[in-house]
């Protein structure tokens, strides 16, 4: 059976997905939403020219091959297995046995589609990293389609978004992330999985991963086993061992996603302190020991020897160039309580700044991972105390009301510093109505700055927090409101029209609805294929 679509409608790397429109006029917003005349295109490519022409897909002998000029052969697992698994997104549910090896093209079928890696290093044994290229171009005639990018990233984005006569491709920003919180609920493997196949196809390309925090430790460490066995919620079904890891990351790479971990000092880790003794600073209740403990002890140097071996085991684990070392909410009330702390902030003449204490820890903390050849990300809350902070330093932004956050965003990039943004994109919090319209709306270079400023910004992600979600309810409560976001941080910064948005999201929504993503609906409508997971 083939799959007839129109050119403009042509996805050669997705299913087909149309029908779902609605005309109603929205209630909130009183906009009229008409079919986009880009289909269901999501995120919106840079450049794309549509044409009229009709052709057919033949299931049965439609193939996705290795150009002859290509850099990248059959020895490239990366791209032979995204063939296979776009090959099984166009006709999975409609191709019928009986594969056709070798026939001509008819007059109005495309028989292939060409995938061409042009440079001499395609990068195919690679992970993928924050300069890595992810342009794209593609152009859609009979008999063939050619889908040409200089790395295999970009051949990974190019694919599924094939929708027109010719496309010409390339993010607008280098970092597109999710993060997902695994310590206050355990999110088992498959629910990690299922969600980094859907940002594969909304075109993110940084996995966020909060593995730790104050509930839990699911982390297997094998330097530290004890931090899990002691601080998981159960030492054998709630964590992560290192093959999961190394299963996960592998996963990632293939869909061209770097994982970058959270490991959060010196606040949010009460788990930590379960299985790492003298770790957490005791607090006080006059002047004996209330039984409660408050942030890593900054004044031990056996802290800093556990930090120094934790994180040479995180730089060898996960190999992104980058770490992701919190610094947030750090609470000063058990430091102030204890005796020991308050002697040693009169020797280095710190007076009652415990902002001071925070920073002297973090410092030494970003020696130590520096040690490892990592580069590291850091909360606001750092930056915004004076940390000394590396050239290259990554300060992610998250506090604030949208004056406040565009405020920070300005005197990041005015002190030099790479940021990126999340504060309008927290995704834990819910509201009832079509919220994904301010979601779409907010860009993370709407402040007040220069050119070069605006230069500095990286990107931004989108944060699904864990307190009251977990594998039941992770995955419609983040797609497609998160594919919002995605747009925004693929596509040109004057792509902002509603009307236009909302036709494509809806369709793309189904599409990710038939391809086993429960993601909720954007409004009163029907899909041509409803979820069968229930």
């Amino acid at each position: 059976m083939s799959a007839t679509l129109r050119l403009a409608l042509l996805l050669l790397a997705v299913a087909v997905c149309q029908g779902y429109q609605s005309n109603d006029i929205d209630e909130e917003d009183e906009l009229v939403y008409e079919p986009s005349k880009y289909g269901s295109l999501w995120p919106l490519p840079q450049k794309v020219r549509v044409s009229e022409v009709s052709f057919k897909l033949p299931s049965a002998s439609f193939k996705i091959v290795d150009a002859k000029e290509s850099s990248a052969g059959p020895s490239c697992s990366l791209l032979q297995n995204a063939y296979r698994r776009y090959y099984e997104y166009m006709f999975g549910s409609v191709r019928k046995p009986g594969y056709v090896k070798s026939r001509a093209a008819g007059p109005s079928e495309i028989s292939e589609l060409q995938v061409w890696i042009t440079s001499a290093d395609s990068e195919c044994d690679s992970y993928p990293s924050l300069t890595s290229d992810e342009s794209y171009e593609l152009t859609v005639d009979q008999p063939n389609a050619v889908l040409k990018a200089s790395k295999v990233w970009g051949a990974l984005r190019g694919e599924k978004n094939i929708n027109s006569t010719t496309i010409s491709d390339f993010p607008r920003f280098a970092h597109r992330g999710i993060l997902l919180d695994t310590s206050r609920h355990f999110l088992p493997i498959k629910v990690i999985l299922a969600n980094l196949e859907a940002m594969a196809m909304n075109k993110f390309n940084v996995f966020h991963w909060h593995i730790v925090d104050d509930p839990s430790f699911p982390y297997l460490s094998r330097t530290f086993p004890q931090l899990s066995q002691q601080g998981a919620y159960h030492p054998y079904t709630h964590v992560y061992t290192p093959a999961d890891v190394k299963m996960i990351i592998e996963f990632a790479r293939l869909r061209g996603i770097r994982v970058i971990p959270e490991f959060d000092t010196p606040g949010h880790t009460q788990s930590w302190g379960k299985g790492q003794k003298d770790l957490l600073t005791p607090c006080y209740s006059g002047t004996t020991p209330s039984g409660t403990f408050g942030p890593v002890n900054p004044i031990l140097n056996t802290t800093y020897s556990f930090m120094r071996q934790l994180f040479s085991e995180i730089s060898s684990v996960f190999p992104d160039a980058y770490v992701h070392l919190g610094g947030d909410e750090v609470d000063f009330s058990c430091w102030r309580s204890n005796p020991d702390i308050q002697n040693f902030m009169e020797q280095q003449g710190f007076g009652q700044d415990y902002s001071k204490l925070e920073s002297f820890y973090i410092q030494k903390l970003l020696d130590i991972v520096t040690t490892t050849q990592k580069g590291y990300m850091i909360w606001q809350e750092v930056f915004d105390n004076g940390v000394k902070l590396k050239p290259d330093t990554l300060i992610h932004v998250w506090k604030g009301n949208q004056q406040q956050y565009k405020d920070e965003m300005a005197n990041i990039t005015s002190a030099g510093y790479h940021t990126l943004l999340s504060t309008p994109w927290y995704l834990n919090r819910i509201s009832y109505g079509q919220d994904w319209q301010g979601v779409y709306r907010a860009d993370p270079q709407d402040f007040k700055g220069t050119e070069a400023q605006k230069k500095l910004v990286i990107g931004g992600e989108a944060c699904l927090w864990g307190e009251y979600v977990d594998a039941t309810n992770l995955t419609p409560r983040l797609w497609p409101r998160a594919s919002a976001v995605a747009e925004r941080l693929w596509s040109a910064k004057e792509v902002t029209d509603i009307s236009d948005a909302y036709s494509r999201l809806s369709m793309h929504r189904c599409r990710l609805v038939e391809r086993g993503i429960p993601a909720e609906p954007l409004f009163t409508s029907f899909c041509p294929h409803e979820y069968k997971g229930v």
